[in-house]
């Protein structure tokens, strides 16, 4: 069915004119013909992107369309107008104007005969907006999850669309219908066996050195990480960032609630990884063994001005499950710095920031240490009012 709140209107009246210029021939459509073709494109957030195909009975010579849009969301300085005829010369747009105090326009579109002609118009519409939601099942024994996707479309825009196809700038566009002022939740696609990895990680900027003086029970984050590839039976485009609700098998037929996360943007190889809380069972206490002075530097007063320091630390990590973990340990060294010695493998996330992937067995404890040296430590001149102050 046509749309009533946005009409466009083909208007030709008969033109007769007093002198020897050519006569042009003009018809009033009163419909608006049907859209028979609408694709909303959603990949950019701040506005959606609307084609829609309509097939215009023109006659020879110049033809008025009028296209309006009381009560519709559209940006006017967007619309766009072009002819998909075979021959794409054939319809040429002498002029647009805008009717004064009106949300409408009139192209003046002239054809070298009577024609049906299609055309494409295309407009940014405000109001439709969409979120990214993520259903994330693990089976029992926490190796693989099924995830499907859905989108939610929200429509305030004044338009209603009875079916389009919708974009979301990757995989394939799906058909709904979306009405003014409603909400529809749509499957968007459905992953079964997708592999995870359980992910424990402990950093050193966020989470206490020595646990046992905290006055609560301290807890090590736990993620869910998704590889967006196609070994993972993913990869075949990049995963909008959304809410997502990760729930885990409890062998009996139903599931339970693991927890709800923000899904990061996550293009192609890249890893998605999922909150699911804190777990209480591996432990991790960091302490600094030692500092050195090294390559001290003095101005003429013998005031120590720079100096090179020599820092190991010491990590002890306990497991008290009753299985192996791999827990990634995140260490970050400021200034100036080289590594001299270290018990482990790691790798450099930033200039100043070190991950290192701790394997540990059931049961058991192991100790990391690393030393580094930090270079050119400048040390700050007391100031004159603080020397003046000092007792003698």
């Amino acid at each position: 069915m046509p749309n009533t709140k946005q009409t466009a209107v083909v208007a030709v009246a008969a033109l007769f004119m007093l002198f020897s210029a050519p006569t042009f021939a003009r018809l009033r459509l009163t419909a608006l013909p049907e859209r028979d073709n609408i694709i909303v494109n959603l990949d950019n957030p701040d506005a959606a992107l609307v084609h829609e195909e309509r097939v215009l009975a023109l006659q020879e010579g110049e033809n008025q369309i009028d296209f309006s849009w009381q009560g519709v969301r559209i940006d006017e300085s967007s619309i766009r107008f072009k002819s998909l005829t075979e021959d794409p010369d054939a319809l040429v747009l002498l002029s647009v104007s805008y009717p004064p105090g009106e949300d409408a326009l009139v192209w003046n579109v002239y054809s070298p005969e009577a024609m049906d002609a299609r055309v494409r118009i295309s407009y940014l519409l405000d109001g439709i907006d969409q979120q990214v939601t993520y259903t994330a099942v693990a089976d029992q024994e926490e190796t693989q999850v099924d995830l499907q996707s859905f989108l939610v479309l929200r429509n305030f825009s004044g338009e209603d669309f009875d079916d389009a196809s919708w974009l979301l700038g990757y995989g394939a566009p799906f058909e709904s219908g979306s009405r003014h002022e409603e909400t529809k939740r749509v499957s968007f696609f459905n992953k079964d066996a997708v592999p995870i990895e359980k992910e424990f990680t402990w950093d050193s900027a966020e989470q206490p050195h020595e646990p046992d003086r905290e006055d609560t029970n301290v807890g090590i984050p736990v993620h869910y990480v998704i590889r967006n590839t196609e070994d993972s039976n993913l990869g075949d485009h990049m995963l909008w960032p959304g809410k997502a609700r990760v729930f885990q098998q409890d062998g009996h037929g139903s599931t339970i609630f693991l927890g709800e996360d923000m899904a990061p943007f996550t293009p192609v190889g890249d890893a998605m990884r999922l909150y699911i809380g804190n777990s209480r069972d591996i432990v991790v206490t960091q302490r600094r063994m030692s500092t050195e002075r090294e390559n001290i530097r003095r101005n003429d007063n013998r005031n120590i001005v720079l100096h090179d320091e020599l820092r190991t630390e010491s990590v002890k990590i306990e497991n008290f499950r009753d299985s192996g973990a791999v827990l990634n340990v995140i260490q970050h060294l400021d200034g100036q710095w080289e590594m001299v010695e270290c018990s482990h493998e790691y790798e450099k996330l930033d200039y100043k920031t070190l991950e290192f992937p701790v394997e540990i067995e059931a049961a058991s404890e192991i100790k990391m240490e690393f030393t580094y040296r930090v270079k050119n430590i400048i040390v700050s001149a007391p100031s004159p009012l603080r020397r003046h102050n000092q007792p003698r």
